[in-house]
Formats: structure tokens, sequence, C-alpha cells
């Protein structure tokens, strides 16, 4: 167990103006160590200020000139033409999970209240589902349930956000042929985004109402009430090779949105945001545009909101009133590797605004190392040692930073580290005033720690086990649900595993079962974790799981139940295929809608009993083809259980 009055221990008093500031110095040279240099941690520190915005479309072009890659088109020094700011900034004006039937689950998200975007989505009595590019409505409620209507969506990586009766759909396309020149060099490249709004009040006739296409990808998106925030992020688009047009034009550097209306695509480009309405860091940090859109589902397509800030995003989490994005710096010959962390105010339901910008020392795992509580951030990293260090010794730490937002900064108060030296986080949770924290090399600690007070966070307990858990499910006040891989005492991943932790005790947390489901499986709810589904009324834990022989052929895919009980341990109901040939469809998803255990894939959805999980249903995609129940004709085969 970690001494929490030790020196493994960072704390910090809250304070205002100055004091805090030289607070947040004292931090960063305690997080990043005695050996950094003073003007490493002050140009840190400096990062970490409030991002200032472009006054005018001219200071946006020639900051993103001046930092184009060498050889690029559009690098050189020479000044636009007079007049062509003046003209850049006229073009560059432009627009700046829910309630349902106590006996119906919903997608599995971070937060309560906070909806995340996935491949189905239901409002407790019909299943909306993505299958083969296609949006599928199906009754879930009658017996047999049936497909009710379907309809073709364009774009790819399509994920569903649900509000009433209006379904936003938000995909992955390449940008409008308008939109770039043919002449042009492309710089970066980022594709598009599709959001596309659909009708589903009459879930017999499914009805596209209009799309906005976004220069940029797709990092996230947020769904509270009524509001979506949609976060893009988009490289440079082109610069001409022939002349100056693009290059004294902020349209070559900011991205641009189009308009459809039903199954049309909008081909006139407008920007996204003006000039003026970007922020940028003081210390140069790429040319991207990271880019949140706020969507209002009752009023539908466009956005009525959109705020920039030219940084890229990895990962994003939201809180009730914050959105937060990070990033992973490159790190500078000789410099320790950061995490920048931007935090969007989204308070008001029909805006979304900048507020502050922080760091942590190392990389972040994914959205679970990040949660916010009473208005401080907590923020779970790794820090691996570069390449370039030379002090052989050094190894990889990890670290719990409590940051609050002052003035415009996310400024450090408080810190817990030496978790897991010479080891990585691969499992995170949040919950309340705790935290967990899994690491892992050849051994698995799962470290309990106490955030109450934010400006002394600590570690109370450590359990070491074989294997890690790189998902952390509450099911209880005082119960852990881990979904991992089991190892060997060396390291070696040998298969998908469950455990179950009594964390009651902080200071002595208890592994109460494990259950390694079979040598070569994996589960898509170890990464993703709206793959993964526990349904408390039944103790009932469902999973994709796939089994591999040495040849990496499948020989089981399908989902798979466990009845999770802390006295009787971890014990397999049943396993689910979706078999339509020869091998079996990857399942993907579970909801459960009555006494029904719904599962989906590629194919179809499968009715299953919900308390033995035998089948009762398939309804096939793509559309068109009529629902069966067992019995009527043959249900598709299970595959054959995996070799132990």
């Amino acid at each position: 167990m970690v001494d929490p009055t030790g020196p493994d221990r960072v704390r910090l008093a809250s304070a205002g103006g100055s004091a805090l500031a030289l607070l947040a110095v004292l931090a960063a040279a305690a997080i990043w160590g005695p050996d950094q240099a003073r003007a490493e941690v002050q140009a840190r520190a400096a990062a970490s200020a409030r991002l200032a915005p472009f006054h005018s479309c001219g200071e946006l072009i020639r900051y993103a000139r001046r930092h184009l890659p060498k050889g690029a088109p559009g690098s050189g020094e020479a000044s636009p033409q007079r007049g062509a700011e003046g003209d850049t900034e006229q073009e560059a004006q432009g627009i700046s999970s829910g309630p349902g039937p106590a006996d119906s689950s919903r997608t599995n998200v971070q937060e309560p209240g906070i909806d995340e975007p996935d491949v189905v989505k239901t409002d407790g009595n019909r299943i909306f589902a993505m299958g083969g590019g296609r949006l599928h409505a199906v009754e879930a409620r009658e017996n047999p349930p049936r497909l009710l209507s379907s309809v073709k969506l364009e774009g790819a990586g399509h994920q569903l956000l649900l509000y009433g009766t209006r379904l936003l759909v938000i995909s992955e396309g390449v940008p409008s042929p308008a939109k770039v020149p043919e002449t042009s060099v492309p710089v970066g490249g980022s594709g598009a985004t599709i959001l596309t709004q659909v009708d589903v009040t009459d879930p017999a006739a499914l009805r596209v109402v209009s799309t906005q296409t976004v220069d940029g990808s797709h990092v996230a998106a947020r769904l509270i009430g009524a509001t979506a925030r949609v976060v893009i992020s988009a490289s440079p688009r082109a610069e001409d090779p022939r002349g100056a047009r693009l290059r004294s034009r902020a349209a070559g550097y900011l991205p641009s949105f189009a308009l459809g209306t039903g199954r049309a695509r909008g081909r006139r480009s407008r920007p996204v945001v003006d000039c003026r309405s970007v922020r940028h860091p003081s210390r140069y940090s790429g040319l991207d545009t990271l880019t949140v859109l706020t969507v209002d589902l009752e009023r539908g397509l466009p956005a009525i909101d959109a705020d920039a800030v030219m940084a890229t995003a990895d990962t994003v989490y939201a809180s009730p009133s914050g959105l937060y994005a990070a990033t992973q710096a490159i790190p500078d010959r000789g410099v320790a590797e950061t995490t920048a962390i931007h935090r969007f105010d989204t308070s008001a339901p029909d805006r979304t605004e900048y507020a502050a910008s922080g760091s942590v020392p190392g990389s972040l795992l994914n959205q679970f190392s990040l949660s916010e509580e009473k208005g401080v951030l907590r923020v779970a990293s790794t820090q691996v040692p570069i390449s370039v260090d030379p002090d052989p010794d050094r190894r990889s730490e990890s670290y719990v930073t409590v940051l609050q937002e002052h003035a415009g900064k996310l400024a450090p108060i408080g810190q817990a580290r030496g978790l897991g030296r010479g080891e990585r986080i691969f499992g995170v949770r949040f919950i309340g005033d705790r935290g967990y924290v899994v690491t892992f090399r050849q051994i698995d600690p799962l470290y309990t720690l106490d955030l109450s007070d934010p400006t002394a966070p600590a570690v109370l307990g450590e359990l070491k086990l074989l294997g890690y858990s790189a998902y952390l499910h509450p099911i209880s006040p005082t119960l852990l649900l881990g979904v991992g891989q089991d190892a060997t005492p060396e390291g070696r991943a040998l298969g998908t595993q469950l455990s179950l932790f009594d964390v009651g005790d902080p200071r002595n947390p208890v592994a109460l079962a494990q259950r390694p489901i079979g040598p070569a499986s994996s589960s898509e709810a170890e990464y993703d974790h709206k793959a993964f589904l526990y349904w408390p009324p039944a103790q009932l834990a469902v999973l994709p799981v796939a089994f591999t022989s040495s040849n990496e052929q499948p020989l089981f895919a399908g989902a798979l139940g466990f009845r999770v009980d802390p006295a009787a341990g971890i014990g397999e109901v049943g396993r689910i295929t979706h078999s339509l040939g020869r091998f079996p469809e990857p399942i993907s998803r579970s909801v459960v809608i009555g006494e029904r255990l719904y599962t989906l894939s590629e194919t179809g959805v499968k009715a299953s009993d919900l308390g033995s999980l035998s089948e009762q249903a398939w309804v096939p995609f793509p559309p068109g083809a009529e629902s069966r129940p067992c019995g009527r004709r043959p249900c598709p085969p299970d595959a054959p259980d995996a070799v132990e």
C-alpha cells in the first residue's frame, strides 16, 4: 500500500489571482521533477494559459502560413495583395440519454444523463439500429418482433443519438467536390462529417429530413436533453499551387459546411466559424481546427452555434456543464510528454463557449481518464520516459492530477503520483469521491484513491492480481465488475476475463471472483464500453466475445451472458450467435426490452429469453425481409462452443 502521507502525494492549497498562478508553476515543478529546467516549467505553464482569439482573418492567415510544413504550397512569406484580408473576412463571416420505460436498457455511458452516440438506440419500445449502411426500425414489444422499415444513409461508420422522435446520425464522408478546387494540393486532409436528421415519428416510414456536411473527422459527441454537441477535427484543406487564391483566404484553413434537404446533399460551402471566433495557443501546437457544433434536436439542423480552437483532440469527456477535449502534445527534444486539455462551457443549452486550457504530464488512456466532480477535473495519466532520456533508471509512472479552472487556466491544485512505476494505466474509473486505477505490465494492481480533498488526492489501497481489467463497471456502491484479460506471471495475455471487486473498504479492496472466459478470446467491451451491458434486475452481464485459433480463424463469435452474484461468483448463463452461413457473424451490442434480450449484428437482431438466453425470434436485415420466430423456419444454428 502507498503511504498517503508520504512523498508520493502533492498537496496544494486553493488560492486566487497571482498566488494561484505561482502554485500552478510549483505544481508543474513537482509533477515534472526537479531535473527539469525552470525555463521548461515556465514554458509549460505558459502553454496552459487561456487561448487567445484571432482578431482578424489576416492575423489567422499569417499565423497559419508561418507554421505551414516546409515545402507545402503557400508556406512562403509573401504577403497577400492589399484588400485580400478584407474580402476574406467578409467571406468568412457565418454561423459561428433520454427517459424511457423502466424495463428497458439504454446505451452504457460514462456519466448518467449524458448520452453518447452508438450504432443502436431504443425508446423502450422500438429499436433503431444500423446494419449494412441502412437505418432499421424494429418493433420490439410485439410477439414476434418485426422489422418496420429501413432507410439508406450516406457515409460510413454511422452513430446515432435519439431525442424523442428525432434521430441525429453522425457518419464519415468525403468533402463535397465544390469545396476543393481540382488544382489544389492537400496540406492535411481529414475527410468530412455528415450529420443527418431522421424523423422517426412513424417508425414504419423513416424519413430523412436534412443533412449538414462539415469538413473534418468526427471525434465524439454528447447529448444532454435536446442539445447535442458534436466535436470535429479538421486539417487545412488545400493550397493552390498556381497562385495566392487560397493562400490569402481563410477558407483554405478553416472548416466549411454545406446544407442539404432530404437525401440531397448540399454543395454550397459556407464557413463553420468566422476567424475571430477561433482561438489559438501562444505556443504553436498545430494547424488543425477543433470545432464544437451545438445542435438543438428540437429545431433540427443546421447547428445553432459553433466554437473553435486551433488544436487537435484525441479524447473527449463531458460533464453536465463542461466539455473537455484532450490531445497528447508532441514532446520537444529533452522535454517530457504532456497532454493539453481544453474546457468548453456547456451550461447554456443553446451555445458552447471556450473557457480554459491546461495540461497534465504524460498521456491519457481514454475518456474515462477524465472526470469532473464538484467543480474540479480529475485526470489519470501515464508518463513514459522519452527515448533520449539520459537516466536509464527512470521508469514509467502514473498520476492522478486535480485541476481547477481560474482566469482561463486549468491549474493543478493536487496530485497523487507513483502509481504503477514501470507500468501503464490499462483501466480507470472515477465515481464520486473515489478513483480506481488499474496499471499493468506483469501484475495488475488495482489502486483505490480518496479524492474527497481535491488538493490532496491520496492512494488508499492496492490489490495485485494476474492480468488486468481494461473496463471497470460499478454494479453497486461497493462492487466493481472488471472486463479485461487474464495473463501469465510474465504478463502474457491469455484471454478475456471478468473480475468482481469489493471496494466497500477502499483501504482493503478484495477480489470476490474471477472468471476466465477461455484462451485466445477477446471482447470489444475491453476497449468500447458501449459494447457492455449490465442489467441489475437480473444481475446479468452481457458482452460480445470472439475466440480464435492459432491461425486466427474464428471458432466462435457472439455474445456471452453471465450472472454476477457477490456470494455465488460469476456464472455463465448462455451464449448467443448470429450464424447465417459458414462463419458466425460478430455481435456488437445487446439491449434489454421487457423480458427479452436483443442482440445486434450487421445481419439482424435476435430476441432471446432474458432468463435463459434461449432464442425466441430472428429479425433479419436488410430491409424488406420479414421477421420470423423460431419454429416457423430454422433459426440460425449456434456456433460450436469454444475449445477450452
